[in-house]
């Protein structure tokens, strides 16, 4: 899937997509709380009332950059704590380079977090070695995300998440922290989406008067649009999560801004519209 922006593309890669099995994120998205919410359907829920979700990176080619936005889970990663995420063998990067876009072409790699289905291809087993997948590129992390994670003891999985695919990008040299508001170039910023993690970044996309944002994290799936008072298991500060949601909705709603939703399967991408005393997503 593809989507231009003026004289952006954004193309998604996906790695892996699922229906169901989603309740240990999003408790509250129960098949009967789900079925009501007509608009979800066919792209986002099952006609059972089963959400559908997606793993994917974006790779954001403007005339200047060739950027990918997070890297999804990564093969043979250990110690991860959903078991299907452990020890992959898939074909994203064979499919990445038959998009056009072999591994030594991307110049920039942003990640708009740090969690484990965001970094994971940020690295890749080579003779027993963890090493950059993007041997050529410059690797953007929040300062303040990655500051945060560094330090937490709270998270003992983070530990093996940075050791396996961050740490060996950091040691190579390839890292270079950035603020909230970083400008990558003329057509692509940084949007501080803060509560799914400390460090949290939406990247905004403007050219030729068009605009896009590609969400991260700040909502897992559109039923969030629906109740943005649901928040997810892996929240950092639930509370800001929400608050996060709300005023995003409200600079959204009615405005021509494509959102590129980083979990979201079938169309991928809307616009936010106001429904009554609430929004929902226009595909």
């Amino acid at each position: 899937m593809k989507w231009p922006i003026g004289d952006v593309t954004v193309t998604k890669i996906v790695e892996l997509e699922m229906t169901g099995g989603s309740r240990f994120l999003l408790p509250q998205a129960t098949p009967d709380a789900i079925l009501p919410i007509a608009w979800l359907r066919p792209h986002f829920a099952s006609e059972d009332g089963k959400l559908i979700m997606s793993i994917h990176s974006f790779v954001v080619q403007t005339p200047t950059r060739r950027i990918i936005v997070d890297t999804c889970l990564g093969n043979d990663k250990q110690n991860r704590r959903i078991p299907h995420w452990n020890e992959r063998s898939g074909p994203f990067l064979s499919d990445l380079t038959q998009a056009g876009f072999p591994p030594e072409s991307i110049d920039t790699v942003l990640c708009t977090h740090l969690h484990v289905d965001h970094v994971g291809w940020n690295t890749m087993l080579e003779n027993g070695r963890w090493v950059p997948t993007f041997s050529r590129a410059q690797y953007l992390m929040g300062r303040v995300e990655y500051d945060h994670w560094r330090g937490a003891s709270d998270r003992p999985d983070m530990a093996h998440i940075l050791a396996d695919s961050v740490s060996p990008v950091v040691d190579a040299g390839l890292a270079t922290f950035v603020d909230f508001n970083h400008r990558i170039c003329d057509e692509i910023s940084l949007v501080p989406t803060t509560g799914h993690t400390p460090g949290h970044v939406s990247v905004m996309i403007q050219s030729r008067g068009e605009q896009a944002l590609i969400t991260g994290d700040f909502m897992h799936h559109p039923c969030q649009i629906a109740h943005p008072e649901w928040h997810t298991t892996a929240d950092s500060d639930p509370g800001q999560g929400i608050e996060t949601r709300l005023s995003m909705f409200d600079r959204l709603a009615g405005s021509p801004v494509l959102v590129i939703g980083t979990h979201f399967a079938g169309a991928t991408a809307g616009r936010i519209v106001r429904d009554g005393d609430g929004y929902r997503l226009d595909v």
